[in-house]
């Protein structure tokens, strides 16, 4: 798992639901099943809130218990730590145990592609083109890679780099790829936010009139999960539909002003 210390001792103690204790990083460790090292690991990623500090001696509640739990679950499932990282950003930093199973169960089918790490050099040699640091420029304001330190940039989504080399591929200069997939990120965007809206809208929001029951939080998850492959099946159909009438189009247009010339 790329070397992340992942050392679990023990089984987890169970937590009575109406106890609010408080523990210290060792009791922690123990109660979680986790080195305290690993206790502290954890905390450095920003994966555990701050403890309650008195003095010198920092007190953790249940909730931390949670989180750490929830971090064991995710590692034994494969997520890497920087997956868990990214996931548990987002997350209400001193949720319930169940606001945090809840949002780890929501997000677990959308989390992002694991990053790639690269050089400018290696990317222009991938695409085929000369360096160009001002390329770079764009590819970070589009969001498709940041800087890791001056040499080195981490590549957020391989897949829609790839896409776009094959693009570069196909004889389109570089610069005008980049404009294009600007425009393309902020149509998307707008589609992406119509789909989520129109499921908070009714699904999510039908779950909530009812009380949020928990017998149904499995459905809505699976709700949540067949979104994105049923909206991306939908985008792509209409997508074909009106690239083939714009292709058309364009052709047209081309041939009537050759024949014109």
């Amino acid at each position: 798992m790329r070397g992340e210390e992942v050392c679990v001792v023990t089984a987890a103690e169970p937590m009575p639901d109406g106890e609010d204790r408080e523990f210290t990083v060792d009791q922690l460790a123990a109660r979680a099943g986790v080195t305290v090292r690993n206790v502290r690991a954890y905390s450095a990623r920003g994966l555990l809130p701050p403890p309650r500090m008195v003095g010198r001696t920092g007190y953790y509640g249940r909730e931390h218990v949670a989180r750490l739990l929830l971090v064991r679950e995710m590692l034994a499932e494969g997520y890497t730590l920087a997956m868990i990282e990214r996931t548990l950003t987002a997350a209400p930093a001193m949720g319930s145990s169940v606001t945090l199973a809840l949002h780890r169960a929501l997000l677990a089918p959308w989390l992002p592609p694991e990053p790639e790490l690269t050089t400018g050099a290696e990317l222009a040699a991938r695409a085929g083109v000369p360096e160009d640091p001002a390329v770079v420029d764009s590819l970070v304001e589009l969001g498709l890679v940041e800087r890791v330190d001056e040499t080195h940039l981490r590549v957020l989504d391989p897949a829609l780099l790839t896409a776009g080399i094959q693009v570069l591929a196909l004889g389109v200069p570089v610069t005008a790829l980049v404009t294009a997939q600007m425009q393309v990120t902020e149509h998307v965007r707008e589609i992406a936010r119509t789909y989520v809206q129109m499921f908070v809208d009714t699904r999510w929001q039908a779950w909530v009139d009812a009380g949020a029951p928990p017998d149904q939080i499995e459905e809505i998850r699976a709700t949540v999960a067949r979104l994105q492959p049923v909206a991306a099946q939908a985008l792509l159909a209409a997508f074909r539909t009106e690239m083939a009438g714009t292709v058309q189009d364009a052709v047209e247009a081309a041939l009537s002003r050759l024949g014109e010339s």
